[in-house]
């Protein structure tokens, strides 16, 4: 039984996480921005596209930054 629970939690992690942590953690943090927003009686629909654009510039520089610095050593 613990094994299942286990493999069950740790598919939901990879599944939420996957390759990068900030992603996940920037996801998480626009979804309770949006939610205080929205319970305030604003417009939040623009946060998660913000969001999105951020946060898919923030990991292509990262990639690519790493990408240089492993090619040139």
């Amino acid at each position: 039984m613990m094994m299942y629970l286990k493999n069950f939690l740790l598919f939901w992690y990879d599944f939420i996480v996957g390759d990068d942590w900030m992603i996940a953690a920037g996801v998480v943090m626009a979804l309770v921005l949006s939610a205080a927003l929205a319970r305030r009686g604003l417009n939040a629909w623009w946060v998660m596209l913000v969001t999105v654009v951020v946060m898919l510039a923030a990991s292509l520089w990262r990639e690519t930054r790493r990408s240089r610095s492993r090619s040139s050593a």
